[in-house]
Protein backbone atom coordinates (compact mmCIF):
# COMPACT_ATOMS: atom_id res chain seq x y z
CA UNK A 1 0.00 0.00 0.00
CA UNK A 2 2.73 2.38 0.64
CA UNK A 3 4.14 1.85 -2.72
CA UNK A 4 0.86 3.35 -3.89
CA UNK A 5 2.29 6.65 -3.06
CA UNK A 6 4.95 6.32 -5.66
CA UNK A 7 2.64 4.88 -8.06
CA UNK A 8 3.42 7.63 -10.92
CA UNK A 9 6.71 6.53 -11.10
CA UNK A 10 6.48 2.88 -10.91
CA UNK A 11 3.86 2.74 -13.38
CA UNK A 12 5.86 4.85 -16.17
CA UNK A 13 8.94 2.21 -14.98
CA UNK A 14 7.01 -0.48 -15.85
CA UNK A 15 6.12 0.86 -18.80
CA UNK A 16 9.54 1.23 -19.48
CA UNK A 17 10.54 -2.58 -18.74
CA UNK A 18 7.72 -3.78 -20.56
CA UNK A 19 9.10 -1.59 -23.76
CA UNK A 20 12.54 -2.81 -23.34
CA UNK A 21 11.36 -6.52 -23.56
CA UNK A 22 9.34 -5.87 -26.75
CA UNK A 23 12.68 -4.17 -28.17
CA UNK A 24 14.46 -7.79 -27.34
CA UNK A 25 12.06 -9.85 -28.91
CA UNK A 26 10.46 -7.78 -31.67
CA UNK A 27 12.09 -8.10 -35.35
CA UNK A 28 13.88 -5.41 -36.74
CA UNK A 29 11.15 -5.16 -39.60
CA UNK A 30 8.35 -4.75 -37.12
CA UNK A 31 9.57 -2.20 -34.70
CA UNK A 32 6.92 -0.11 -35.99
CA UNK A 33 4.12 -2.41 -34.68
CA UNK A 34 5.17 -1.07 -30.83
CA UNK A 35 3.95 2.87 -31.60
CA UNK A 36 0.42 1.99 -30.72
CA UNK A 37 0.60 -0.18 -27.51
CA UNK A 38 3.06 2.36 -25.99
CA UNK A 39 0.74 5.08 -27.14
CA UNK A 40 -2.35 2.51 -25.03
CA UNK A 41 -0.44 1.86 -22.18
CA UNK A 42 0.66 5.77 -21.59
CA UNK A 43 -2.96 7.12 -22.12
CA UNK A 44 -3.77 4.11 -19.54
CA UNK A 45 -1.36 5.70 -16.58
CA UNK A 46 -2.35 9.04 -17.56
CA UNK A 47 -6.11 8.68 -16.83
CA UNK A 48 -4.90 6.66 -13.81
CA UNK A 49 -2.91 9.82 -12.45
CA UNK A 50 -6.35 11.63 -12.56
CA UNK A 51 -8.08 8.48 -9.82
CA UNK A 52 -7.66 10.33 -6.66
CA UNK A 53 -4.69 7.72 -4.49
CA UNK A 54 -2.78 7.95 -1.30
CA UNK A 55 -0.21 11.00 -0.60
CA UNK A 56 2.57 10.12 2.02
CA UNK A 57 6.06 10.10 2.71
CA UNK A 58 8.66 7.25 1.30
CA UNK A 59 12.25 6.60 2.26
CA UNK A 60 12.66 8.60 5.46
CA UNK A 61 10.89 12.01 3.77
CA UNK A 62 13.51 11.92 0.51
CA UNK A 63 10.12 11.69 -1.31
CA UNK A 64 6.74 13.32 -0.38
CA UNK A 65 3.50 13.05 -2.42
CA UNK A 66 0.78 15.84 -1.64
CA UNK A 67 -2.08 16.52 -3.94
CA UNK A 68 -0.24 19.46 -5.39
CA UNK A 69 2.52 17.53 -6.58
CA UNK A 70 0.06 15.04 -8.27
CA UNK A 71 -1.36 17.64 -10.21
CA UNK A 72 1.98 18.72 -11.67
CA UNK A 73 2.59 15.54 -12.67
CA UNK A 74 -0.87 15.28 -14.21
CA UNK A 75 0.21 18.29 -16.28
CA UNK A 76 3.35 17.20 -17.37
CA UNK A 77 1.78 13.37 -17.96
CA UNK A 78 -0.87 15.15 -20.56
CA UNK A 79 1.84 17.24 -22.37
CA UNK A 80 3.93 14.44 -22.75
CA UNK A 81 0.94 12.34 -24.05
CA UNK A 82 0.50 14.97 -26.78
CA UNK A 83 4.28 15.01 -27.44
CA UNK A 84 4.00 11.34 -28.38
CA UNK A 85 0.89 11.77 -30.79
CA UNK A 86 2.66 14.45 -32.51
CA UNK A 87 6.03 12.14 -33.09
CA UNK A 88 4.53 9.39 -34.75
CA UNK A 89 4.30 10.51 -38.28
CA UNK A 90 8.56 11.55 -37.33
CA UNK A 91 8.86 7.79 -36.20
CA UNK A 92 7.49 6.58 -39.08
CA UNK A 93 10.28 7.79 -41.59
CA UNK A 94 12.28 5.45 -42.40
CA UNK A 95 15.68 6.52 -40.71
CA UNK A 96 13.94 6.55 -37.21
CA UNK A 97 12.41 3.13 -37.68
CA UNK A 98 14.97 1.09 -36.02
CA UNK A 99 14.86 3.63 -33.05
CA UNK A 100 11.14 4.07 -32.12
CA UNK A 101 11.91 1.83 -29.00
CA UNK A 102 14.79 3.77 -27.69
CA UNK A 103 12.65 7.18 -28.45
CA UNK A 104 9.95 6.13 -26.36
CA UNK A 105 12.27 4.83 -23.22
CA UNK A 106 14.44 7.57 -23.33
CA UNK A 107 11.60 10.71 -23.19
CA UNK A 108 9.85 8.19 -20.49
CA UNK A 109 12.92 7.93 -18.29
CA UNK A 110 13.27 11.70 -18.17
CA UNK A 111 9.46 11.79 -17.31
CA UNK A 112 10.39 9.72 -14.74
CA UNK A 113 13.38 11.77 -13.48
CA UNK A 114 10.99 14.76 -13.45
CA UNK A 115 8.41 13.06 -11.27
CA UNK A 116 10.73 12.45 -8.80
CA UNK A 117 12.25 15.90 -8.58
CA UNK A 118 8.57 16.98 -7.98
CA UNK A 119 8.47 14.67 -5.39
CA UNK A 120 11.90 15.41 -3.86
CA UNK A 121 11.93 15.82 -0.37
CA UNK A 122 15.72 16.72 0.12
CA UNK A 123 18.11 18.14 -1.66
CA UNK A 124 19.52 14.52 -2.79
CA UNK A 125 16.17 13.36 -4.27
CA UNK A 126 15.79 16.53 -6.30
CA UNK A 127 19.77 16.23 -8.32
CA UNK A 128 19.09 12.62 -8.99
CA UNK A 129 15.57 13.41 -10.55
CA UNK A 130 17.27 16.47 -12.07
CA UNK A 131 20.12 14.70 -13.37
CA UNK A 132 17.90 11.75 -14.69
CA UNK A 133 15.63 14.01 -16.48
CA UNK A 134 18.56 15.95 -18.14
CA UNK A 135 20.98 13.38 -19.27
CA UNK A 136 18.41 11.30 -21.44
CA UNK A 137 17.60 14.88 -23.50
CA UNK A 138 21.02 14.75 -24.86
CA UNK A 139 20.62 11.59 -26.73
CA UNK A 140 17.36 12.47 -27.79
CA UNK A 141 18.37 15.76 -29.01
CA UNK A 142 21.45 13.95 -31.08
CA UNK A 143 18.43 11.27 -32.18
CA UNK A 144 19.02 12.29 -35.94
CA UNK A 145 22.46 11.63 -35.67
CA UNK A 146 22.60 11.64 -39.63
CA UNK A 147 22.39 15.28 -39.13
CA UNK A 148 25.44 17.19 -38.42
CA UNK A 149 22.47 20.14 -36.65
CA UNK A 150 20.99 17.25 -34.19
CA UNK A 151 24.43 15.96 -33.12
CA UNK A 152 25.76 19.48 -32.54
CA UNK A 153 22.78 20.20 -30.42
CA UNK A 154 23.25 16.63 -28.16
CA UNK A 155 26.72 17.68 -27.69
CA UNK A 156 25.52 21.69 -26.89
CA UNK A 157 23.23 20.09 -24.59
CA UNK A 158 25.11 17.83 -22.72
CA UNK A 159 27.59 20.24 -22.26
CA UNK A 160 25.58 22.92 -20.64
CA UNK A 161 23.73 20.81 -18.42
CA UNK A 162 27.02 19.50 -17.13
CA UNK A 163 28.13 23.06 -16.42
CA UNK A 164 24.82 24.06 -15.20
CA UNK A 165 24.57 20.56 -12.88
CA UNK A 166 28.53 21.28 -11.57
CA UNK A 167 27.22 25.23 -11.01
CA UNK A 168 24.04 23.77 -8.82
CA UNK A 169 25.79 21.57 -7.02
CA UNK A 170 28.37 23.28 -5.82
CA UNK A 171 25.92 25.39 -4.25
CA UNK A 172 23.76 22.57 -2.54
CA UNK A 173 26.90 21.87 -1.21
CA UNK A 174 27.90 25.06 0.68
CA UNK A 175 23.88 24.74 1.90
CA UNK A 176 24.83 21.36 3.48
CA UNK A 177 27.67 22.51 4.84
CA UNK A 178 26.12 25.82 6.75
CA UNK A 179 22.79 24.18 7.92
CA UNK A 180 23.85 19.95 7.91
CA UNK A 181 21.40 18.87 6.02
CA UNK A 182 19.70 18.27 2.74
CA UNK A 183 16.28 17.43 3.69
CA UNK A 184 13.77 20.74 2.74
CA UNK A 185 12.01 20.81 6.11
CA UNK A 186 15.62 21.15 7.89
CA UNK A 187 16.99 23.49 6.00
CA UNK A 188 14.09 26.46 5.94
CA UNK A 189 14.90 26.02 9.75
CA UNK A 190 18.62 26.68 8.50
CA UNK A 191 18.57 29.24 6.53
CA UNK A 192 19.67 33.03 9.08
CA UNK A 193 20.95 34.66 5.40
CA UNK A 194 24.44 34.58 5.88
CA UNK A 195 27.08 35.71 3.34
CA UNK A 196 27.69 31.61 2.45
CA UNK A 197 23.79 30.98 2.09
CA UNK A 198 23.46 33.78 -0.11
CA UNK A 199 26.24 32.54 -1.69
CA UNK A 200 24.54 29.11 -2.31
CA UNK A 201 21.56 30.56 -3.39
CA UNK A 202 23.24 32.41 -6.75
CA UNK A 203 25.16 29.44 -7.18
CA UNK A 204 21.68 27.06 -7.18
CA UNK A 205 19.47 30.13 -8.86
CA UNK A 206 21.82 30.02 -12.05
CA UNK A 207 22.23 26.32 -12.17
CA UNK A 208 18.21 26.31 -12.29
CA UNK A 209 18.04 28.84 -14.55
CA UNK A 210 20.16 26.91 -17.53
CA UNK A 211 17.57 24.35 -17.18
CA UNK A 212 14.55 27.06 -17.69
CA UNK A 213 16.55 29.46 -19.71
CA UNK A 214 16.37 32.85 -18.63
CA UNK A 215 18.78 35.18 -19.41
CA UNK A 216 21.99 35.45 -19.25
CA UNK A 217 21.79 31.65 -18.87
CA UNK A 218 20.10 31.30 -22.65
CA UNK A 219 22.61 31.31 -24.67
CA UNK A 220 22.68 27.67 -25.68
CA UNK A 221 18.67 27.64 -26.68
CA UNK A 222 18.52 28.97 -29.81
CA UNK A 223 20.82 26.44 -31.00
CA UNK A 224 19.75 23.23 -29.54
CA UNK A 225 16.20 23.83 -30.33
CA UNK A 226 17.00 24.60 -34.08
CA UNK A 227 18.85 21.06 -34.32
CA UNK A 228 17.05 18.74 -32.32
CA UNK A 229 13.96 17.05 -33.99
CA UNK A 230 11.35 19.40 -33.67
CA UNK A 231 9.46 16.97 -31.70
CA UNK A 232 12.12 17.25 -28.97
CA UNK A 233 12.33 21.03 -29.09
CA UNK A 234 8.73 20.79 -28.03
CA UNK A 235 9.30 18.32 -25.00
CA UNK A 236 12.62 20.74 -24.32
CA UNK A 237 10.68 24.05 -24.05
CA UNK A 238 7.55 22.90 -22.49
CA UNK A 239 7.92 19.59 -20.72
CA UNK A 240 11.57 19.89 -19.26
CA UNK A 241 11.07 23.73 -18.85
CA UNK A 242 7.26 23.13 -16.90
CA UNK A 243 8.92 21.01 -14.44
CA UNK A 244 11.82 23.16 -13.67
CA UNK A 245 9.83 26.02 -12.93
CA UNK A 246 7.33 24.24 -11.09
CA UNK A 247 10.24 23.32 -8.47
CA UNK A 248 12.04 26.07 -8.52
CA UNK A 249 8.72 28.07 -7.59
CA UNK A 250 8.20 25.51 -4.68
CA UNK A 251 11.82 26.04 -2.91
CA UNK A 252 11.52 29.40 -3.27
CA UNK A 253 8.14 29.73 -1.53
CA UNK A 254 9.50 27.37 1.02
CA UNK A 255 13.23 26.01 1.68
CA UNK A 256 14.37 29.45 0.66
CA UNK A 257 11.26 31.36 2.05
CA UNK A 258 13.48 33.56 5.16
CA UNK A 259 15.94 35.21 2.44
CA UNK A 260 12.89 35.98 0.15
CA UNK A 261 14.08 39.93 0.21
CA UNK A 262 16.98 38.81 -1.48
CA UNK A 263 15.85 36.67 -3.98
CA UNK A 264 13.25 38.26 -5.41
CA UNK A 265 15.56 41.21 -6.62
CA UNK A 266 17.19 38.58 -7.94
CA UNK A 267 13.89 36.92 -10.12
CA UNK A 268 13.20 40.91 -10.83
CA UNK A 269 15.84 41.58 -12.94
CA UNK A 270 16.29 38.35 -14.61
CA UNK A 271 12.72 38.77 -15.34
CA UNK A 272 13.28 41.85 -17.05
CA UNK A 273 15.80 40.66 -18.91
CA UNK A 274 14.57 37.92 -20.12
CA UNK A 275 11.69 39.34 -21.14
CA UNK A 276 13.12 42.06 -23.37
CA UNK A 277 15.70 40.15 -24.34
CA UNK A 278 14.23 37.05 -25.66
CA UNK A 279 10.80 39.08 -27.12
CA UNK A 280 13.85 41.45 -29.27
CA UNK A 281 15.44 38.10 -30.71
CA UNK A 282 12.33 36.60 -31.40
CA UNK A 283 11.64 39.57 -33.49
CA UNK A 284 14.78 38.93 -36.13
CA UNK A 285 14.10 35.02 -36.10
CA UNK A 286 13.23 33.59 -39.76
CA UNK A 287 13.39 30.07 -38.73
CA UNK A 288 10.50 29.17 -36.48
CA UNK A 289 12.22 26.77 -34.49
CA UNK A 290 14.71 29.34 -33.64
CA UNK A 291 12.06 31.91 -33.23
CA UNK A 292 9.92 29.42 -30.73
CA UNK A 293 13.02 28.92 -28.90
CA UNK A 294 13.31 32.78 -28.39
CA UNK A 295 9.57 32.92 -27.37
CA UNK A 296 9.37 30.84 -24.99
CA UNK A 297 12.68 32.46 -23.52
CA UNK A 298 10.69 35.59 -23.04
CA UNK A 299 7.63 33.50 -21.34
CA UNK A 300 9.91 32.52 -18.66
CA UNK A 301 10.53 35.84 -17.95
CA UNK A 302 6.41 36.54 -17.83
CA UNK A 303 6.67 33.45 -15.33
CA UNK A 304 8.91 34.83 -13.26
CA UNK A 305 5.94 37.41 -12.45
CA UNK A 306 3.97 34.82 -10.53
CA UNK A 307 7.29 33.59 -8.57
CA UNK A 308 7.93 37.23 -7.19
CA UNK A 309 4.58 37.29 -6.16
CA UNK A 310 5.30 34.96 -3.36
CA UNK A 311 1.76 34.26 -2.55
CA UNK A 312 -1.04 31.56 -2.96
CA UNK A 313 -2.18 33.46 -6.24
CA UNK A 314 1.50 33.80 -6.75
CA UNK A 315 1.89 29.75 -6.68
CA UNK A 316 -1.55 29.01 -8.78
CA UNK A 317 -0.43 31.11 -11.38
CA UNK A 318 2.37 29.36 -12.16
CA UNK A 319 0.44 26.16 -12.42
CA UNK A 320 -2.07 27.48 -14.41
CA UNK A 321 0.19 29.36 -16.70
CA UNK A 322 2.45 26.06 -17.30
CA UNK A 323 -1.14 23.91 -18.54
CA UNK A 324 -1.80 26.88 -20.88
CA UNK A 325 1.67 27.32 -21.90
CA UNK A 326 1.58 23.39 -22.48
CA UNK A 327 -1.83 23.45 -25.16
CA UNK A 328 -0.14 26.92 -26.55
CA UNK A 329 3.25 25.66 -27.36
CA UNK A 330 2.66 22.54 -28.46
CA UNK A 331 -0.17 23.52 -30.52
CA UNK A 332 2.63 26.12 -32.43
CA UNK A 333 5.04 23.22 -32.41
CA UNK A 334 2.59 20.51 -33.84
CA UNK A 335 1.96 22.73 -36.71
CA UNK A 336 5.36 23.00 -36.82
CA UNK A 337 6.14 19.70 -36.85
CA UNK A 338 3.45 18.18 -39.50
CA UNK A 339 4.83 20.60 -42.21
CA UNK A 340 8.08 20.02 -41.54
CA UNK A 341 7.87 16.19 -41.71
CA UNK A 342 5.96 16.60 -45.37
CA UNK A 343 7.55 19.47 -46.78
CA UNK A 344 11.01 19.69 -44.65
CA UNK A 345 10.21 23.64 -45.12
CA UNK A 346 10.67 25.69 -41.22
CA UNK A 347 11.02 29.21 -42.07
CA UNK A 348 8.53 31.74 -41.31
CA UNK A 349 8.50 32.94 -45.30
CA UNK A 350 7.49 29.15 -46.58
CA UNK A 351 4.15 29.74 -44.75
CA UNK A 352 3.04 32.55 -47.10
CA UNK A 353 -0.37 31.87 -48.10
CA UNK A 354 -0.20 28.56 -46.03
CA UNK A 355 -4.04 29.88 -45.20
CA UNK A 356 -5.64 28.63 -48.77
CA UNK A 357 -4.05 25.50 -48.71
CA UNK A 358 -4.24 24.44 -45.98
CA UNK A 359 -6.83 26.33 -43.39
CA UNK A 360 -6.99 24.00 -40.51
CA UNK A 361 -2.95 24.06 -39.69
CA UNK A 362 -3.25 27.42 -40.42
CA UNK A 363 -6.56 28.31 -37.78
CA UNK A 364 -4.46 25.96 -35.08
CA UNK A 365 -1.35 28.23 -35.51
CA UNK A 366 -3.22 31.09 -35.45
CA UNK A 367 -4.90 30.23 -32.19
CA UNK A 368 -1.82 28.54 -30.59
CA UNK A 369 0.44 32.08 -31.15
CA UNK A 370 -2.95 34.35 -29.72
CA UNK A 371 -2.40 32.35 -26.96
CA UNK A 372 1.18 33.13 -26.48
CA UNK A 373 0.47 36.57 -27.19
CA UNK A 374 -2.33 36.61 -24.73
CA UNK A 375 -5.23 37.77 -26.97
CA UNK A 376 -8.63 36.78 -25.67
CA UNK A 377 -10.33 34.76 -25.36
CA UNK A 378 -7.65 32.15 -25.70
CA UNK A 379 -6.65 30.24 -22.33
CA UNK A 380 -3.13 32.65 -22.91
CA UNK A 381 -5.07 36.12 -21.95
CA UNK A 382 -5.66 34.59 -18.62
CA UNK A 383 -2.66 33.40 -17.60
CA UNK A 384 -0.89 36.66 -18.36
CA UNK A 385 -3.24 38.92 -16.64
CA UNK A 386 -3.37 36.23 -13.75
CA UNK A 387 0.48 36.65 -13.73
CA UNK A 388 0.24 40.45 -13.85
CA UNK A 389 -2.24 40.33 -10.92
CA UNK A 390 0.30 37.99 -8.76
CA UNK A 391 3.11 40.96 -9.37
CA UNK A 392 0.62 44.14 -8.80
CA UNK A 393 -0.37 41.83 -5.49
CA UNK A 394 2.57 42.87 -4.15
CA UNK A 395 3.00 46.10 -5.39
CA UNK A 396 5.55 45.57 -8.45
CA UNK A 397 3.89 48.25 -10.60
CA UNK A 398 6.94 48.92 -13.05
CA UNK A 399 7.65 45.40 -13.45
CA UNK A 400 4.10 45.38 -14.37
CA UNK A 401 4.08 47.82 -16.63
CA UNK A 402 7.48 46.64 -18.54
CA UNK A 403 5.70 43.18 -19.00
CA UNK A 404 3.15 44.98 -20.75
CA UNK A 405 5.26 46.59 -23.23
CA UNK A 406 6.59 43.66 -23.60
CA UNK A 407 3.50 41.81 -24.58
CA UNK A 408 2.94 44.42 -27.24
CA UNK A 409 6.16 43.71 -28.09
CA UNK A 410 5.63 39.77 -28.59
CA UNK A 411 2.34 40.69 -30.28
CA UNK A 412 4.21 41.82 -32.88
CA UNK A 413 6.44 38.92 -34.06
CA UNK A 414 3.54 36.60 -33.44
CA UNK A 415 1.41 38.18 -35.61
CA UNK A 416 4.31 38.56 -38.28
CA UNK A 417 3.73 34.51 -38.67
CA UNK A 418 -0.48 35.20 -38.90
CA UNK A 419 0.06 37.79 -41.34
CA UNK A 420 2.59 35.13 -43.39
CA UNK A 421 -0.65 32.29 -43.27
CA UNK A 422 -3.32 35.10 -43.75
CA UNK A 423 -2.51 37.76 -45.80
CA UNK A 424 0.80 37.33 -47.50
CA UNK A 425 0.63 35.53 -50.92
CA UNK A 426 3.23 33.01 -52.74
CA UNK A 427 3.44 31.57 -56.26
CA UNK A 428 4.63 28.42 -54.69
CA UNK A 429 2.74 27.81 -51.60
CA UNK A 430 2.72 24.49 -49.35
CA UNK A 431 0.84 22.15 -51.14
CA UNK A 432 -2.48 20.76 -49.65
CA UNK A 433 -1.79 17.96 -47.39
CA UNK A 434 -3.87 15.56 -44.97
CA UNK A 435 -1.90 15.23 -41.94
CA UNK A 436 -1.91 11.85 -40.07
CA UNK A 437 -4.93 10.85 -37.84
CA UNK A 438 -2.41 10.97 -34.46
CA UNK A 439 -0.87 14.85 -35.41
CA UNK A 440 -4.46 16.10 -35.57
CA UNK A 441 -5.74 14.26 -32.23
CA UNK A 442 -2.83 15.92 -30.76
CA UNK A 443 -3.48 19.30 -32.34
CA UNK A 444 -7.14 18.52 -31.87
CA UNK A 445 -6.82 18.03 -27.63
CA UNK A 446 -4.18 21.59 -27.67
CA UNK A 447 -7.10 23.64 -29.10
CA UNK A 448 -9.80 22.10 -27.16
CA UNK A 449 -7.44 22.99 -23.96
CA UNK A 450 -6.69 26.64 -25.10
CA UNK A 451 -10.55 26.82 -25.68
CA UNK A 452 -12.18 25.26 -22.58
CA UNK A 453 -9.47 26.54 -19.71
CA UNK A 454 -10.07 30.19 -21.60
CA UNK A 455 -13.86 29.63 -21.44
CA UNK A 456 -14.03 27.55 -18.14
CA UNK A 457 -12.78 29.89 -15.21
CA UNK A 458 -13.35 26.93 -12.65
CA UNK A 459 -9.89 25.15 -13.72
CA UNK A 460 -8.49 27.98 -12.17
CA UNK A 461 -10.27 28.10 -8.95
CA UNK A 462 -9.47 23.93 -9.40
CA UNK A 463 -5.60 24.58 -9.10
CA UNK A 464 -6.22 27.16 -6.35
CA UNK A 465 -7.31 25.10 -3.93
CA UNK A 466 -4.58 22.57 -4.15
CA UNK A 467 -1.63 25.23 -3.48
CA UNK A 468 -3.04 26.58 0.10
CA UNK A 469 -0.27 26.38 2.48
CA UNK A 470 2.19 25.59 -0.13
CA UNK A 471 3.64 29.79 0.54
Amino acid sequence: MLMLIMRHELLLVLITVILLLVEIFLPADRKQKIILPALILFGVVMILGFIPGPTGRLFGGMYITTPLTLLMKNILTVGVFIVFLQSVDWLKKEENREKISEYFILLLSTLIGMEYMLSSGDFLMFYLGLELATIPLAALAAFERFKEKSAEAGVKLIFTSALSSGILLYGLSMIYGTVGTLYFSDVVNGINGAPLQILAFIFFFAGMAFKISVVPFHLWTADVYEGAPINITSYLSVISKGAAVMILTILLFTVFSKVAIMWKDVVYVTAILTMTIGNLFAIRQKNLKRFLAFSSIAQAGFIFLGIIGQSQLGMTTVIYFVLVYIFSNLGAFGVVAVISNRTGKEKIDDYDGLYRTNPMLSLTMMLALFSLAGIPPVAGFFGKFFLFAAAAQQGLYILVLIAVLNTIISLYYYLLVVKAMFLNRSDRPIEYFKSDGYSRLGLAICIAGLVIIGIYSPIYEFINQFTFGIY
